[in-house]
């Protein structure tokens, strides 16, 4: 191994989620090239525990202020709470790289705020860019940091593409969810189990819910629109349902040039977080192509999954759009995990919403945040009201 420059210091918002946790397995094998500073978490308080021993961070966060006074006295460090709790890691003068793996709209601010003070970010939360990405796009350049993609999709096309100037089409593959070969009434009839058994990835509840209706797919085009300046009408989703290519480039000379690998959100995690460094971590399994030897390829069915189509739509309408989007979205599946809706009520009360919501152009942060607010509440109602 070359000689170990200095450790690069990190704070992980979200570190006992599935990105979070897999990162600090990531880190675990480099100990020679990070210090983990700041770790934050929601509710699992006994596995953030078992973190603060091994890694020894200065600073947590956690959602319970009473909680956070009890971790601060058994572990003598500085201990945060709630999301002003998350804004004051992300601020921390002594941090190189945050890495945002918090789900839902609280890693927003945190990620603006660490933009804000010159701290490179490797981004694993869908919101910042839905809601905000023209603010968040705007405040990388201007603060000259790296904004560093961690989903395997948008680390596959960051590491395909050389040019903007060449670039015909950005392709990202689908594993197509559990659905994939169900019928609608199938669909109609899905039950949680079911929807939460994601035929190639170990992800979160709610990133498993919108992986089964496309919807995740969707929220990825609009990112990917963000982090790379693509138009709209030259990203393609292609569904690939042994997501071995993680998401492709073509050029304008008819090239097209793919990420391929196992999957294992390990690779795309640790390439983050050393970039622009290759380096032998943990131990992935290497590619067989000959084992492979199948790839398929489909048009995803905009008919059976309308929620992909409607978040393209709100990408290409812009403002708002997205915000209203993710918003009813979200209430919408937080519904369906807790047993208020069905599957395919998800999309319809998304819809519904959507439908009846006229977007802002150029939002200001606070009207992000505020319009945010008030769909959530009409989402909300909609659902308690069964209308």
């Amino acid at each position: 191994m070359a000689e170990c420059r200095n450790k690069k210091r990190l704070t992980i918002l979200g570190s006992t989620g599935s990105i979070g946790t897999q990162a600090l397995e990531v880190i675990s094998k480099l100990k020679d090239r990070f210090e983990v500073i700041a770790l934050s978490a929601g509710s699992n308080i006994e596995l953030l525990k078992k973190q603060i021993e091994i890694y020894k961070p200065k600073y947590v966060c956690i959602n319970d202020e009473k909680d956070a006074v009890n971790i601060a006295k058994t572990y003598k460090i500085t201990v945060y709470s709630g999301s002003q709790g998350l804004i004051k890691l992300a601020q921390l003068p002594e941090v190189d790289m945050v890495l945002v793996a918090v789900s839902g709209k609280i890693g927003l601010i945190p990620t603006i705020e660490a933009i804000k003070n010159k701290k490179d970010i490797a981004l694993a939360n869908k919101e910042t860019l839905v809601m905000a990405g023209d603010i968040v796009v705007k405040s990388v350049k201007e603060n000259n940091v790296k904004l560093l993609p961690v989903d395997s999709e948008h680390s596959a096309i960051f590491q395909c593409i050389s040019n903007r100037e060449y670039v015909k089409n950005l392709i990202i593959t689908a594993s197509g969810g559990p659905f994939r070969n169900c019928s609608v009434q199938e669909m109609e009839n899905a039950d949680l189990k079911s929807t939460l058994s994601h035929p190639r990835w170990k992800m979160g509840k709610k990133i498993t819910v919108d992986s089964a209706t496309l919807m995740n797919k969707g929220l990825e085009v609009i990112e990917a629109h963000h982090l790379f300046d693509i138009n709209y009408n030259d990203i393609k989703v292609v569904i690939h349902p042994q997501s071995y290519i993680h998401s492709a480039v073509e050029y304008k000379d008819g090239s097209i040039i793919a990420q391929i690998g196992i999957p294992s959100m390990h690779i795309p995690i640790q390439y983050a977080l050393c970039f622009p460094e290759r380096l032998k971590g943990i131990e992935t399994e290497s590619f067989d192509f000959i084992k492979a030897s199948k790839f398929e390829f489909y048009a995803p069915d905009y008919e059976k999954f309308p929620s992909l189509k409607l978040a393209i739509e709100a990408g290409k309408t812009g403002g708002t759009a997205t915000v209203c989007l993710n918003a009813a979205n979200e209430e919408a599946v937080f519904a369906f995990l807790s047993g208020q809706i069905s599957f395919t009520d998800i999309y319809k009360y998304t819809k519904k919403v959507y439908d009846s919501y006229k977007p802002i152009k150029n939002p200001s942060l606070e009207q992000i945040l505020s319009e945010d607010d008030k769909i959530r509440q009409q989402t909300r109602s909609l659902i308690k009201e069964k209308v």
